[in-house]
């Protein structure tokens, strides 16, 4: 790996925080593009090699020659998103003049929201029995947190215990690019964290997180995915649900029921109105298909 590349990683982790999953799919990407490169005659790994030579010509074809090995325009998307940060790393500290990959337009596609919730299929999820012991409490938890407060995986696991101000149930998590701000929970989520900070001891956590794996340690995001899909499964809800399915229920109910967007904006995280904005499409879409089953002259 050139110097360039370990720099950029530094980059990544120090200035932007990003998440370790964030930075290893940065990595794999510019790897991939690296070795485009050496496939087109030039010496990316050289620590002097002259990055202003790749232009946006170069840059279209190495998106022609992800499209011949069936890549997704999402994942072309996401590939390109990766060149451009790092040019402009590569900008900012001198080493280019200009970010040739923000010449390259971004392949269009449709963007995809994941699947949602009926706000029944929400409440038989989590009203369905729960073991109750630790691992059943800390479950409960988990999932009420995440619909409660609409946080991101990455923030629950990131949660700590000093964190949470259960006087006033909220919750302070950190966000994307270190981000922190403060949210919102409700009556069912208060009562389920409590119940499991009462039961926590049992896990013998070796930290102030919040949620304890099996084994003592802070849980991963891994670990609450499949969390999450085993409780769908077990509740017969024929849908394919991560963590973010229930972040997206939880921006998707309020708005159906009046709450103002850029409320949800601040909930959510969002650093533009625009991405929160996506959710009113599958309100309207929802509004849309109740009125053609209901109206006597739809």
């Amino acid at each position: 790996m050139s110097a360039h590349f370990k720099r950029f990683r530094e980059f990544l982790n120090s200035e932007r925080n990003y998440s370790e999953h964030t930075v290893r799919a940065y990595m794999t990407d510019l790897l991939e593009f690296s070795g485009f490169l050496k496939e087109k005659g030039f010496s990316p790994a050289s620590d002097n090699f002259d990055y202003f030579s790749v232009d946006e010509i170069t840059i279209r074809a190495y998106l022609g020659w992800l499209y011949a090995r069936k890549n997704s325009k999402a994942s072309v998307s996401r590939k390109l998103a990766s060149i451009r940060t790092f040019f402009e790393f590569l900008l900012r500290e001198g080493i280019i003049k200009k970010n040739s990959a923000k010449l390259v337009p971004t392949p269009r596609g449709e963007k995809r929201l994941p699947a949602l919730l009926t706000v029944d299929e929400v409440f038989i999820l989590l009203d369905r029995e729960y073991i109750n012991n630790a691992l059943g409490s800390r479950d409960k938890a988990m999932l009420e947190l995440l619909y409660s407060s609409g946080l991101r995986v990455s923030e629950l696991v990131g949660i700590n215990l000093s964190d949470i101000n259960l006087t006033d149930s909220l919750v302070k998590v950190l966000g994307k690019g270190g981000k922190e701000r403060i949210v919102p929970f409700g009556s069912k989520a208060l009562d389920a964290v409590k119940l499991y900070i009462s039961k926590r001891k049992e896990l013998k956590p070796s930290g102030d997180f919040l949620f304890a794996n099996s084994r003592g340690g802070r849980i991963t995001s891994r670990s609450v995915a499949r969390i999450v899909k085993r409780y769908v499964s077990m509740s017969k809800i024929p849908k394919s649900v991560s963590p973010h399915v229930l972040r997206h229920a939880f921006a998707t109910h309020l708005l159906g029921s009046g709450a103002d967007l850029r409320a949800i904006q601040e909930m959510l995280g969002h650093r533009s109105l625009s991405t929160t904005q996506r959710y009113t499409h599958t309100s309207i879409e929802k509004i849309m298909e109740i009125y053609d089953k209901t109206h006597p002259r739809a």
